[in-house]
């Protein structure tokens, strides 16, 4: 099979060779806004996944050469090994001058691969803890191979404090290892996310597209339909506010998965009531945010919660669960809302609130939009990554001619 897809003929001329890799396809918009800044700070990244088109998409764009390896998101003996032989064979052609895994399989085949192939340095981005939400034998092997992911890792790019501090409470990683780029996040395009995605003409459209009455009120949510975000006490919760407002609406922008199913009666509310709205997997999810009057995010383990921050940048005020990494991704009680995990009722009780209230939503809406462009704009994330990456060359003692003169044939098929 190829292994490698071309966008250019060479890796950037006289740059340092970067392996960025994550799992599906689709979270290779965490590297969205870091691609550009990379290639103007001298590298060369290869964005590496499991085939998607989100993939090339987002590395045509930049300019990046980019890889896809098949990889199955569940524990899969037989496809891992493969993968990480796919892993290694990448690192040794291209020879690498850092290697920035994240997300748990690519994490943990790309870390290993990239150990083995001697790539100097060797990065691991913590995206959350997977093992958090599952319990008895299968907790204890997810925990013991993001030991392993992390152990392979030089240094260790924690995406939000209480993340973090969760690692290091776990004694997965001491804490020196470990780093936070700016404030946290993986940064957010604050012009692409903004009150723009209220524009009349545009929101007209899609309150079409989605059968949403103009004026109706919405709940809404972005991201995986799955028990680990939360989505049975979110249902819950508008059933709740549904009974005291014919009206409302929850938009649910996202998709379900077999991985961690929600239990059948949710799934079969979601698909029956005819005020719930689901879109199915949306590549842009911008303009769905002004549609939405609050956004509710009760996920139970997080990285971060970009979602939240993608709301609040778009001036919606949001309701989350009180959950590693999702807390650092709002203000509680100015931005928005935190209900402890689980908690259908307090988060019908944040949500009401909100409804009721179009100041506070005002209120809480521009003070998000505030905060998000203060602290987490993708400028701030991708200049911290620069240093962080230039720091890791400068301990390993390498410098840029080297690396330009050593790295082989790029273009693989096996």
């Amino acid at each position: 099979m190829r292994l490698f897809y071309k966008q250019n003929k060479h890796l950037d001329s006289g740059k340092i060779p970067v392996i960025l890799a994550v799992t599906p396809a689709f979270a290779c918009v965490f590297f969205q806004g870091l691609l550009d800044p990379l290639r103007a700070a001298g590298f060369s990244p290869v964005l590496v996944s499991a085939p998607g088109e989100q993939l090339p998409r987002i590395a045509r764009a930049a300019g990046v050469e980019y890889v896809a390896i098949p990889m199955e998101r569940e524990i899969s003996p037989t496809k891992d090994l493969f993968a990480l032989w796919r892993f290694y064979r990448l690192m040794r052609r291209i020879n690498p001058a850092i290697a920035d895994v994240g997300t748990p399989k690519a994490g943990l085949l790309g870390g290993l691969a990239a150990l083995l192939a001697g790539v100097p340095c060797r990065l691991y981005t913590l995206r959350g803890l997977r093992f958090e939400t599952t319990t008895g034998w299968k907790r204890t092997l997810l925990s013991l191979l993001e030991r392993v992911s992390l152990t392979c890792a030089q240094k260790v790019i924690c995406v939000g404090p209480s993340l973090r501090a969760r690692a290091i409470e776990l004694h997965l990683v001491d804490a020196d290892k470990t780093v936070i780029l700016g404030n946290g996040s993986c940064g957010i395009d604050i012009h692409r996310f903004s009150n723009r995605c209220r524009v009349p003409a545009a929101k007209k459209s899609l309150l079409e597209k989605t059968n949403i009455p103009s004026g109706a009120p919405v709940i809404g949510f972005v991201g995986r339909l799955t028990g680990d975000k939360g989505i049975p006490e979110l249902v819950e919760a508008f059933l709740r506010l549904q009974e005291n407002n014919a009206e409302l609406r929850l938009l649910l922008v996202g998709d379900f998965e077999d991985g961690d199913p929600v239990p059948a009666i949710t799934r079969n509310q979601i698909l029956t009531h005819h005020r719930i709205v689901k879109t199915g997997f949306v590549l842009d999810t911008a303009p769905y945010y002004g549609l939405m009057d609050v956004l509710a995010f009760p996920t139970h383990r997080e990285g971060f919660g970009e979602v939240s921050l993608e709301a609040q940048a778009s001036e919606v005020p949001v309701v989350v669960a009180k959950a590693t990494g999702v807390v650092d991704s709002v203000v509680d009680g100015t931005t928005g809302f935190v209900v402890p995990v689980r908690d259908s009722e307090m988060l019908a009780n944040k949500l009401g609130l909100l409804l009721r209230d179009q100041a506070l939503r005002t209120r809480m809406g521009q003070a998000g939009r505030l905060w998000v462009v203060r602290n987490f704009r993708q400028e701030i994330v991708a200049d911290a990554l620069v240093q962080e990456y230039r720091s890791l060359l400068r301990q390993r003692k390498i410098n840029a001619p080297e690396l330009a003169t050593n790295r082989g044939n790029c273009v693989t098929t096996v």
